[in-house]
């Protein structure tokens, strides 16, 4: 039996320290492992899996574990261990009338530091971009990790030119164009509501060869949705680039997956996906395809399985491409199992 030894923020260093050196063979224990923390330390996981009536000394391998679906952020504080130690929360974004979620963290700045390690490692180090930051619907509102981790990039670039833009395209465009002979790269890190809004601005613009563009995900209700395919393409015409990078992060995960182009994306050492029947959210999908379900070994302080409600699948080559989301993306009436 495991027993439930991460409770202080002492021991959440202790954990997070594993994660900077983790190697892919530990990946398993080191999720059973927390599995049999969170089972007995976090109350909200721990009434799910009551509810679900399963013996958790019985989970042995990934597959059987349960993944806490990822509404219950919206209304209960998903937390293992003492309220003391969450100075904090990241909140979600959401159309008006709906409830956000709130993801309790314990330490920002150990947040920021894991996200750029997953960055770098797949795009370099970030003193070789100018940071360029089009996000005005996370700028408009309190608690956006996705802002949090922007900052700390454009700091991190260490360059005068890296900074946000709400909606002064013009100004966005200049300096892009300005930028196109330096030495550094230039990353364009946009929600994709707002990158659609640019291409489609009808303004002149001259794409550099040292621009990257990186969409993060949504519309927020501004636009409808569109296809992936759709969106990359109006994208890649107007900015002139072969390919549109892509974001897989969010308000409830610590961790971040990319994508070079396609939607094909490489997950990081703390992450995992495995795809649940799309009928059957309790059991394993049979094919390729079905819902997301996440375990992020950097939700050590929350609950590091959650059931999302995105679509997904694996290519041949075992890159994940994210679908869509389930039309009932509002699932209803799951919070009884914990009442």
């Amino acid at each position: 039996m495991v027993v439930a030894k991460y409770k202080t923020m002492q021991d959440f260093k202790s954990f997070s320290d594993k994660l900077s050196n983790l190697k892919s063979d530990e990946f398993e224990n080191l999720a059973l492992e927390l599995f049999q923390f969170q089972s007995q330390s976090n109350p909200i996981y721990r009434k799910y899996i009551e509810a679900r009536r399963l013996d958790t000394m019985s989970v042995k391998t990934l597959d059987q574990i349960p993944f806490l679906p990822i509404r219950f952020f919206k209304d209960h504080k998903v937390i293992s261990g003492n309220e003391k130690d969450y100075p904090g929360f990241f909140s979600s974004s959401g159309t008006t009338g709906t409830i956000t979620s709130r993801h309790y963290i314990w330490s920002e700045q150990w947040y920021l530091a894991h996200a750029q390690r997953i960055f770098e490692g797949e795009f370099g180090g970030l003193k070789d971009f100018h940071i360029l930051a089009l996000l005005p619907a996370y700028l408009e509102r309190k608690g956006s990790s996705l802002v949090s981790m922007a900052e700390h990039f454009i700091r991190e670039s260490n360059s005068g030119h890296s900074g946000f833009y709400l909606y002064n395209h013009d100004e966005l465009i200049s300096r892009i164009e300005m930028l196109a002979n330096d030495g550094r790269k230039i990353l364009l890190l946009g929600v994709t509501f707002a990158l659609l809004d640019l291409a489609e601005s009808g303004k002149d613009f001259s794409s550099p060869n040292n621009l990257v563009v990186m969409e993060t995900g949504g519309m927020k209700g501004r636009r409808k949705e569109m296809i992936r395919e759709e969106v990359h393409d109006t994208l890649k015409t107007f900015f002139g680039v072969d390919a549109i990078c892509s974001e897989y992060g969010m308000t409830e995960l610590m961790s971040q997956a990319y994508s070079k182009g396609g939607g094909k994306y490489t997950l990081p050492d703390s992450m995992r996906v495995i795809l649940r029947d799309v009928n059957d959210p309790l059991s394993i999908a049979k094919r390729s395809q079905g819902g997301i379900n996440v375990i992020d070994l950097a939700n050590f302080h929350s609950c590091a399985f959650i059931e999302t409600q995105d679509l997904g699948k694996y290519d041949e080559n075992g890159m994940l491409e994210v679908l869509g989301r389930f039309d009932n993306s509002e699932i209803r009436g799951c919070n009884l199992l914990v009442q």
